[in-house]
């Protein structure tokens, strides 16, 4: 497949609101790249240019190197997910993805494959009016996957999904970018994308803040922090204040300490006689990493 989408320098105003200054970021075969940010980072705007539904005033995006509106029968080109609600509510969701075969030139087989693989099964001959969140997430999945395509782009994917669907989604997610599809996943979960994105597109005010391997972000954001487990935590607190470190408290017997390496960590403890069940190297969460990144680009508190 190996199909790359390149985003160079895209700028966009709606009126007076700045919603793109300069975005520029590549999305790779063969890997989840998660894209995230604040409300209003643009994120949004940059995938609805990525597929054409609107048009930078700067810059471009290009799909395996062409404009998505150049390309002949697009969905075999790019799937998108963009809006959970995009169909016709008084059509079966069956009929909806063979409406959308037929003009890719794509026939019902093509449709009942991707019915199976999304799990809407039986459902599928039912209104789409009538289905929860989660179904039509799964059903715009379906209409995502439908012309079998080398990029993917999905936004809010887990949005309305159960637990069994968000476990479904990680799988369909990984399995994709083995196949060696580029995958971009726009998300406010954290905790989802750091389970399956291998890199991060980190937005804020209509730029790109981040550009990195996910690993790389936690290991700065974990910054050689140690997390510590004790029953005497005040105890602790004191004797590791007094050698120099800083320590916040993560949970009623958890501290994480900064200032003091591992085996120092031990030592303050082991002479100041408190009890420890547990010291070990701090690992932050993604989400740490994303708040520490995009702290200078929240609209809103």
């Amino acid at each position: 497949m190996d199909v790359t989408v390149e985003v160079n320098g895209l700028r966009k105003r709606f009126g007076a609101t700045r919603a793109l200054d300069d975005m520029t970021f590549s999305v790779k075969p063969g890997l989840v790249t998660g894209f995230v940010g604040p409300n209003g980072a643009g994120k949004s705007t940059t995938m609805r240019i990525i597929v054409g539904l609107d048009r930078p005033d700067e810059g471009s995006a290009l799909v395996g190197g062409v404009a998505y509106r150049t390309l002949k029968r697009p969905l075999t080109h790019v799937g998108a997910l963009l809006d959970a609600s995009a169909f016709q509510p008084s059509r079966t969701a069956r009929n909806h993805l063979l409406w959308l075969a037929q003009s890719q030139g794509l026939g019902p087989r093509r449709v009942d494959e991707v019915v199976e693989q999304v799990g809407l099964g039986t459902a599928a001959r039912r209104r789409a009016g009538g289905y929860s969140l989660g179904m039509r997430q799964r059903l715009g999945i379906a209409a995502a996957l439908l012309g079998d395509p080398p990029v993917l782009l999905f936004d809010e994917p887990f949005n309305g999904l159960d637990p069994e669907g968000i476990v479904w989604i990680r799988g369909l997610l990984r399995s994709l970018a083995a196949d060696g599809r580029s995958v971009l996943v726009s998300s406010h979960l954290m905790s989802e994308l750091q389970d399956v994105a291998g890199h991060l597109i980190v937005a804020g005010r209509g730029r790109v803040v981040a550009d990195r391997a996910v690993e790389d972000l936690i290991a700065t954001a974990s910054n050689g922090r140690v997390t510590l487990r004790t029953t005497a935590r005040e105890d602790a607190m004191e004797a590791l204040a007094r050698a120099g470190a800083t320590v916040t408290v993560t949970g009623a017997d958890s501290l994480t300490v900064a200032g003091l390496s591992g085996a120092e960590t031990v030592a303050v403890l082991t002479a100041a006689e408190v009890a420890f069940a547990e010291v070990s190297a701090h690992r932050a969460t993604l989400e740490e990493a994303y708040m520490e990144l995009t702290r200078e680009s929240v609209e809103f508190r």
